[in-house]
């Protein structure tokens, strides 16, 4: 189980300052790991974290495609960003077994704020009103462009709760795998300086804080 690494005389911006210190947990069959954060008041983004990975191993289960013995699956995470108490990770669920025409994977991905135990969808981490879909898929629409990427059906623009993950400065928008691109392209990421939003941005949101 996690433990607490702070005494509470610690000052919430020597908190924010520090790397959140992880713990990697296994599952030893499936072969599944997952991280937790070993800091106060992190409940919510753990128990977050742990439903997000099983939803991805239930995925690959709800298809047929695990078999004990016979699946070959790996459940692994990405820490994406961990400054000032902001973290996001990506996870992903690979699985593959004879008679499949090509492995399956699946991916998700959570970005929160560990001082607060806030987790933010995409939506929160931009002013209400603001216009930041339209910023965010003029820019998609140009990298699909300048990069090539082939589509299944066009691109209709972001969703509110698209997937996303920050990495530094940055935000990284991505779509599943035959969302908008055929298979063989994968996850397709679209890496956005937050500076070309920061008109948009909300300065409390971990993006704002990065950008700060």
């Amino acid at each position: 189980m996690p433990v607490k690494n702070q005494k509470k005389g610690d000052t919430d911006m020597e908190h924010c300052m520090q790397p959140i210190p992880i713990q990697t947990y296994a599952l030893p069959y499936p072969s599944i790991c997952f991280p937790q954060l070993i800091a106060w008041n992190t409940n919510i983004i753990n128990t977050t974290i742990f439903e997000k990975v099983m939803a991805l191993f239930r995925n690959v289960n709800d298809l047929g495609y695990y078999q004990p013995g016979v699946t070959e699956m790996i459940g692994t995470y990405e820490l994406k960003n961990n400054q000032r108490g902001i973290v996001s990770f990506t996870f992903t669920n690979f699985a593959n077994m004879p008679g499949l025409a090509h492995p399956v994977e699946f991916m998700d991905s959570i970005t929160a704020d560990a001082n607060t135990d806030i987790i933010y969808p995409l939506s929160d981490l931009f002013k209400p009103g603001s216009r930041y879909m339209e910023q965010i898929n003029a820019i998609i629409e140009k990298q699909i462009s300048d990069r090539n990427i082939p589509l299944l059906d066009g691109f209709q623009g972001i969703k509110p709760n698209q997937k996303y993950y920050l990495a530094d400065k940055s935000i990284v928008i991505y779509f599943d795998e035959y969302d908008i691109t055929p298979g063989y392209v994968g996850f397709p990421m679209f890496p956005i300086s937050g500076y070309d939003l920061q008109s948009s941005v909300k300065s409390t949101s971990p993006l704002g804080m990065m950008l700060s």
